[in-house]
């Protein structure tokens, strides 16, 4: 079992802490998904850690137990048209706002895992590497992990041929392959740049809706 690591002190008293971390910014599709988590110190959750160490059972089994064990959660996102416009990083930042501000109940005070923090209307602190230091930052991964790739299994039906769901939209060799062969969706970002040369290079991909079956195909679409 992966640990912890023990080198970062919450702060002391009643304060109510708000874990925040995101997932999707490497990759080359999809929403960029954030979480933010306030644990409930009486009812703690044993096994939390990065979510990135953690196998994709574990993180299943976690999932559940930080939305029932938690004060308050809430899983938000920024859209690909808003990574398109915004760039990356700062719609990282209007995604984490987002889940900050739909917790239930307010936070004292905001951890957020990396170098930066959103704007809050609460005292907010960057923790580097806070996702294997903080439980609530950790927790917050979980749920953000989770539910993006959940998404991203979807979209795989929506879009076969390019392995979203076992990639997660990240530039694998198999992803820019696919770029390549059948070019980019609606779900790829514009704004990186293996997509901008796929769609420079190729024709646009697109979901066909078929009426009669119920399901769906993809039509490519010069």
């Amino acid at each position: 079992m992966t640990q912890m690591l023990m080198d970062w002190t919450l702060p002391e008293g009643d304060e109510l802490i708000a874990g925040v971390d995101e997932v999707g910014r490497g990759p080359l599709c999809g929403a960029v998904v954030t979480a933010a988590v306030i644990l409930d110190p009486l009812r703690p959750i044993e096994g939390l850690n990065d979510s990135k160490k953690l196998n994709e059972a574990r993180r299943e089994e976690l999932f559940p137990l930080i939305q029932e064990r938690a004060l308050a959660w809430f899983i938000a996102r920024a859209e690909v048209e808003e990574i398109d416009q915004l760039n990356i990083l700062h719609a990282t930042m209007l995604a984490m706002r987002r889940a900050v501000l739909g917790l239930s109940i307010r936070p004292d005070r905001v951890l957020v895992d990396g170098n930066r923090c959103p704007v809050l209307p609460m005292p907010s602190e960057p923790v580097i590497q806070g996702d294997g230091r903080v439980p609530a930052i950790a927790a917050a991964s979980i749920l953000a992990k989770v539910a993006r790739d959940r998404e991203m299994q979807e979209l795989e039906l929506l879009y076969p041929g390019y392995g979203i769901g076992k990639h997660k939209g990240y530039p694998t060799p198999e992803h820019l392959s696919s770029l390549k062969v059948l070019g980019a969706t609606p779900i790829h970002r514009r704004s990186f740049a293996p997509v901008r040369e796929a769609l420079a290079a190729g024709p646009v991909t697109t979901v066909m809706e078929e009426v009669t079956t119920g399901g769906s195909g993809v039509v490519v679409i010069p």
